[in-house]
């Protein structure tokens, strides 16, 4: 007679709640974890874009005695490359034998 008797579904909404936090809570790690180490990479981008920069631009005056007159020289003849679409690079050229002044800017997402 026992196989007929009605079994309360107890806690059923409650369990459901309580997975779909756990779920949310989950997601939610995985996505900081995520911009965490994005944070990071742009980050070493830029130091890397940096430390081309300084290098291309003073192996120019080593080897021409002058400093390159723009960032499209740097580009075309000591094959510095780097992507245009996370940084901006601004080169502000103050005479032949007066070191640049670069600043690199982050592009927003």
């Amino acid at each position: 007679m026992a196989r007929f008797q009605y079994k309360k579904k107890t806690h059923t909404y409650r369990k459901f709640v309580l997975s779909l936090c756990a779920f949310l809570l989950i997601v939610g790690i995985f996505y900081q974890g995520i911009q965490s180490v994005s944070t990071s990479t742009r980050r070493r981008q830029k130091e890397s874009l940096e430390n081309a920069l300084t290098r291309s631009i003073t192996y120019c005056y080593t080897v021409e005695g002058t400093y390159p007159q723009s960032l499209d020289y740097l580009k075309e003849y000591y094959g510095l490359m780097y992507d245009e679409d996370l940084f901006f690079v601004d080169y502000q050229v103050m005479g032949s034998n007066i070191l640049p002044d670069v600043t690199i800017i982050e592009k927003g997402d």
